[in-house]
């Protein structure tokens, strides 16, 4: 059943694929930040939305986890366009959105199972993240990048908290969720280093390619997040 229902989601992501495509065949400079760049930039995420949106508005409603992954979409969207202009003091704005972006992802996630060593793995990877990246920071972004590891290493505990590869337990979705976290700490991770340590080879194309591909999976991840709609409807009524 998984297998087919991954099939019957590949057809709704086809504009997000187009819209991926049209941003690295165009390639836009990131010197001359504009709002035609910064909507080629968006428009893979415009299309995620309208991926959540295609399976109905009662579904979204339906189902709090999808929900909240559509609102960290849109808080993604909004990041994505500050940091266009993040050499005209944006930097931080764009921070705070994917700050939102990954609590609304955490809480979308949950607390269950709570499973206590992938935390603590998690927040030992993210204290490594951090002393990496410490001597490079100052002033503020010593303590900001500190509070964004932090949040986005809980959001990847979250994600991945739920994983299991083996028995009869195990759901495409949770897959999705956690390997779209890790994508997204890789992308992020090499953002912080780029910006603030040195320069990472072919540093546009690694961030924006994992970067994508994190928001596709975790977008992916809302689809069975909950139960069916229907047995939704049907739990209300008893």
């Amino acid at each position: 059943m998984s297998g087919l229902r991954v099939k019957s989601e590949g057809p709704k992501l086809v504009p997000f694929f187009k819209a991926t495509c049209v941003y690295f065949v165009l390639w836009l400079p990131s010197s001359s930040p504009s709002w035609v760049s910064a909507l080629i930039k968006c428009l893979p995420i415009f299309c995620l939305w309208l991926f959540l949106l295609a399976h109905g508005l009662g579904f979204l409603l339906a189902h709090p986890s999808a929900t909240r992954i559509f609102a960290g979409l849109v808080f993604s969207a909004l990041g994505d366009a500050f940091l266009i202009w993040q050499d005209q003091g944006y930097l931080v704005h764009g921070l705070l959105m994917f700050a939102v972006t990954h609590m609304l992802y955490a809480s979308a996630f949950g607390m269950r199972p709570l499973a206590l060593r992938t935390g603590l793995v998690m927040a030992v990877l993210s204290g490594l993240c951090y002393v990496l990246l410490y001597p490079c920071l100052s002033g503020a972004f010593t303590y900001l990048v500190g509070v964004y590891v932090a949040l986005i290493g809980f959001m990847g505990w979250r994600a991945m908290a739920g994983l299991r590869l083996v028995g009869a337990a195990w759901r495409w979705t949770e897959l999705a969720a956690g390997s779209g976290a890790l994508f997204f700490i890789i992308s992020d991770l090499t953002i912080a280093l780029n910006k603030f340590c040195f320069p990472v080879p072919y540093s546009r194309a690694l961030i924006m390619s994992t970067y994508y591909a994190a928001q596709m999976l975790i977008a992916l991840s809302a689809v069975e997040s909950r139960e069916p709609v229907e047995d939704y409807r049907l739990s209300k009524a008893n």
